[in-house]
């Protein structure tokens, strides 16, 4: 007898996790995965950082933690600290109590409960995400109700930012629009909005009244800074208007696949947050019913302690000085090789991604003859090299940029 799902046809491949995949099927000694969107040591391994063990060994001895249910909304300090390390410490929204805060699943979870919240509560159901965009977005917001479109950002000739053709389009979005901004290093792109662009940004969102939706997945992974990468949210919240915030752990704290995030929504009084709260209540019961507890656990321990914080400062400005160091590495191996062509962009970009402005067939070949996956669009994550593995990139891009000349 047929199975009743007969019918059901293989899906592809995640076309980001997909790479993965083919990385572990190639039995290449030289293989090099650029990219997976996580933090890899100069050794090429995954890094779990000094504080969150530290973290870790006190939860765990700690006799007097159980395994209890979290609330709806998760653990409320957590949610406290989350909101004060993205709004900043003397934040208005914060002392008057218009921010309502969920614990949620990492960032793609943040952004999921904020996008089933809009379309149940919001008379808009148009969210405007850049293009391009990380590739899960179009999916999380698509699934959630939500109709997708897109508006310029990222100039291909240049290899940095659209930023007249970026105004343009959100000056003919329709009033009362969504629009989706990554809070700081644009994932594919690694392109950002100059501290004056984002005022001229916020300014023409206002002016339309735009809702806006912040994915912050690096907040003090791309600068090094937790404040100067959270500033264009900052900018938006202190004019007083209404914004959704996503937050992610994964990167900042490499708590990856403990799934540690937040949402945010900032509301203009205090009365209306309650409300938004106890919505998002309603929403995330039947969902997931509640978050985990331990990864919020090391989070908020870390937030907490003023010694253990400082600590994951010095350490998150590690891996962001690491990155940069890899893009100048990089730049300056093909500027050495005399590689045709203007590779300035990789040392402009900013956080963990590169968009290197190579073709999908360019990408095809260097993964074919010198064994290095990234994404078809040419992004390669910048964390995923070493100074060991430089050289190897600069090759396979030297090679295919003067293949056929």
């Amino acid at each position: 007898m047929d199975s009743v799902f007969a019918s059901i046809v293989q899906a592809p491949e995640d076309p980001i996790l997909g790479v993965t995949v083919a990385y572990n099927k190639d039995p290449s000694p030289n293989k090099l995965n650029l990219g997976v969107g996580a933090y890899r040591t100069e050794e090429g391994k995954p890094l779990v950082l000094n504080v969150v063990r530290k973290a870790e060994q006190l939860l765990v001895n700690d006799l007097s933690r159980v395994k209890e249910y979290l609330p709806i909304l998760g653990l409320a300090e957590f949610n406290k600290l989350s909101a004060k390390l993205i709004l900043g410490d003397d934040s208005p929204a914060i002392q008057e109590n218009r921010v309502a805060t969920a614990q949620c699943l990492s960032g793609t979870g943040s952004l999921r409960v904020g996008a089933e919240f809009l379309a149940k509560h919001y008379h808009q159901r148009t969210i405007y995400i850049p293009q391009p965009s990380w590739g899960n977005h179009v999916k999380v917001f698509t699934m959630a109700g939500l109709s997708v479109k897109n508006y310029r950002y990222y100039d291909p000739t240049t290899r940095g930012l659209n930023f007249q053709g970026l105004l343009e389009d959100l000056g003919a979005a329709p009033a009362g629009a969504i629009v989706l901004l990554h809070a700081c290093a644009h994932n594919p792109t690694g392109v950002d909005p100059t501290v004056e662009q984002w005022e001229q940004i916020r300014q023409s969102m206002r002016s339309k009244g735009l809702l806006p939706f912040f994915d912050s997945a690096y907040q003090g992974f791309a600068s090094g800074s937790l404040d100067a990468d959270a500033q264009p949210v900052r900018m938006f919240v202190a004019d007083g208007g209404e914004c959704f915030i996503a937050q992610s752990y994964a990167k900042n704290m490499g708590l990856y696949g403990e799934r540690v995030g937040a949402l945010s929504i900032v509301c203009k009084a205090a009365d209306v947050a309650s409300r938004v709260e106890s919505q998002l209540k309603l929403l995330i019961r039947p969902m997931y019913s509640n978050p985990p507890i331990h990864g919020a656990s090391i989070a908020m321990t870390i937030l907490k302690n003023s010694d253990m914080y400082n600590e994951w400062k010095i350490e998150l400005k590690a891996m962001a000085d690491r990155i940069i160091s890899m893009r100048k590495q990089l730049f300056d191996a093909l500027s050495a090789k005399g590689t045709p062509g203007n590779w300035s962009h990789i040392i402009k970009q900013i956080g963990m991604f590169t968009f290197t402005g190579l073709n999908s067939d360019q990408v095809a070949f260097m993964t074919k003859e010198y064994h290095i996956y990234m994404t078809s669009d040419g992004r390669i994550s910048m964390a995923g090299l070493s100074s060991k593995t430089v050289p190897h990139l600069a090759d396979a891009i030297h090679a295919e940029v003067t293949r056929c000349c």
